[in-house]
């Protein structure tokens, strides 16, 4: 996607028009159509009560985000607490997290990068991307994050002034809510069709796209008929 009409969609979100992780779920959207390697990305969020994924474009992405929640150290964790634009143009040869190195090859990520998100005083984040080539990630690549990871940043902290800190939280908490039947509906379709993970999230996401509603909504849907007696 050109980049230009990347942009030019993203200054048109209106917060007030649509939940936060609506926007952030678009500018997740945008960055995988526009930043050149990125075949997921997610939005990491860092509250007090600790990390957790808001936005995802792929499973990859989601899991290979959970093993450094679980590690407590990785890429995108170190660059959402300092700030900073980090690059991993090798996982096979990352030695500061073997864990989260290990887990992501197994994932298929051979590169990645990340870049922090200055947001408010309780909470940072981090935009990142992660590719199947080795490298992916030059400067051009870098310069496009850094640019999307703006305009989240932007977003975050609308939503801050926007509400209150505690509207946020509970933006974050319908969030969190909202992967929890997403994991949800992948499971019954893994359990009706017989497939993987990876597999579950990308029926989920067509039926979605599909339809034209959102993933969640998708999600309470399969969730509700699995349940009807």
């Amino acid at each position: 996607m050109d980049p230009t009409a990347a942009f030019r969609e993203l200054g048109q979100i209106k917060l007030g028009e649509t939940d936060l992780k609506g926007v952030l779920d678009r500018i997740a959207r945008l960055a995988k159509q526009t930043v050149p390697g990125a075949d997921e990305v997610s939005v990491t969020l860092i509250p007090e009560r600790g990390p957790y994924t808001i936005s995802w474009t792929g499973q990859p992405a989601l899991e290979v985000d959970e093993q450094q929640y679980r590690d407590g150290s990785g890429p995108c964790l170190e660059a959402a607490m300092g700030k900073a634009t980090l690059a991993i143009h090798e996982v096979a040869g990352e030695t500061r997290w073997p864990a989260w190195a290990e887990h992501a090859w197994s994932r298929g990520v051979r590169s990645s990068a990340s870049v922090g998100m200055p947001i408010h005083d309780n909470v940072s984040g981090g935009l990142n991307v992660y590719s199947r080539a080795v490298d992916a990630f030059d400067d051009e690549s870098l310069t496009l994050l850094e640019t999307f990871a703006g305009y989240a940043a932007v977003a975050l902290a609308n939503a801050h002034l926007y509400d209150t800190t505690t509207t946020l939280a509970q933006h974050m908490q319908a969030a969190m809510e909202s992967r929890a039947v997403i994991e949800q509906a992948k499971g019954i379709i893994m359990g009706e069709r017989r497939c993987s993970p990876d597999e579950a999230f990308t029926i989920l996401a067509k039926l979605s796209q599909d339809s034209n509603r959102k993933l969640r909504d998708v999600a309470v849907a399969l969730v509700n008929r699995a349940q009807r007696p």
